[in-house]
């Protein structure tokens, strides 16, 4: 989603996050729940096509400050400056955050800094960040044995600032939505529209930013 020809290059560095994207809700038994988590379709389903349709065998629950969804996860990476979208990924609500850095890091960002929450901290992606030239703005993991310290917190507070823009961006989409549910069934239809949503936000970025580039011509 590069717009380089237009002025609009990844520039300041990149923020990576990701949004629940909920569907409705299963009515599954456990063990239909259990075998759907392996992959497979329960057996019973398959006898019923009608019923199969209905059924949403790609979403996955997932918990997030004590509280279930089902559904996807919109996995974004912007640029600082513009606040364009530059990659995107969707996967199902089970998949964690950070299993998807890899594949929507932005490498032709002017800038080397990339800004996550603590979700994304791990030794192993630390190091990649440095082999490959990042420069690590992901916040520290703080316990209630082992707190962060003060230096930490404010070192926080001004990356949470930055990263603060990416909230402006998952709410616009709801609110031009109307809403984050999506009643798309199964992760072909899923993707097409999460990834329609991305380019609309898109375009509405871009009109935004050509506007200000007219008025301060």
């Amino acid at each position: 989603m590069e717009n380089n020809g237009n002025g609009y290059r990844a520039q300041k560095g990149q923020i990576i996050d990701a949004s629940i994207i909920p569907v409705p809700k299963q009515r599954n038994s456990r063990e239909e729940n259990a075998q759907l988590k392996e992959g497979v379709i329960p057996e019973a389903w398959k006898e019923q096509p009608n019923k199969l349709e209905q059924k949403d065998t790609d979403a996955r629950w997932t918990k997030k400050n004590d509280i279930s969804y089902y559904g996807y996860k919109n996995h974004v990476d912007i640029d600082v400056k513009h606040k364009l979208i530059r990659d995107y990924e969707i996967t199902h609500a089970a998949v964690h955050d950070s299993q998807v850095i890899n594949e929507i890091i932005a490498p032709h960002n002017t800038n080397a800094d990339v800004y996550a929450d603590s979700a994304y901290r791990s030794a192993a992606q630390e190091e990649k960040f440095v082999a490959d030239g990042y420069r690590s703005n992901v916040h520290h993991k703080g316990t209630k044995s082992k707190p962060l310290s003060e230096f930490k917190q404010e070192v926080h507070h001004h990356r949470s600032k930055v990263r603060a823009m990416m909230m402006h961006i998952f709410g616009n989409q709801m609110m031009m939505m109307g809403s984050k549910l999506m009643r798309c069934i199964g992760m072909t239809r899923v993707k097409a529209c999460i990834g329609l949503r991305n380019l609309v936000y898109n375009m509405h970025r871009f009109v935004f930013l050509s506007t200000l580039k007219t008025k301060s011509a």
